[in-house]
């Protein structure tokens, strides 16, 4: 049985389905934003990297054959599961 967890919880190259977005707990043009880059419920992902920065940002997301950055507050607000 696979785990559910947010998407800033995943190791770069796990693979994963988005099951939700906590779209409230982002800002109307950031959540515009990822739905135009293809990340919403369904979308299968997977972590490329992630920054050397203290807070990890960004993190480098693949999204179908897409490499897109997205801030860690973001990827916290993903429900996903490894498949």
């Amino acid at each position: 049985m696979s785990d559910s967890l947010t998407l800033d919880q995943l190791n770069p190259l796990d693979r994963a389905q988005i099951l939700a977005v906590a779209w409230n707990d982002l800002a109307e043009g950031e959540g515009k934003r990822l739905r135009a880059l293809g990340i919403d419920a369904g979308a299968r992902v997977a972590i490329a990297h992630r920054g050397v920065f203290a807070g990890r940002d960004p993190i480098a997301l693949m999204v179908g054959r897409s490499l897109v950055a997205i801030r860690r507050v973001h990827a916290r607000a993903m429900q996903v599961e490894r498949i």
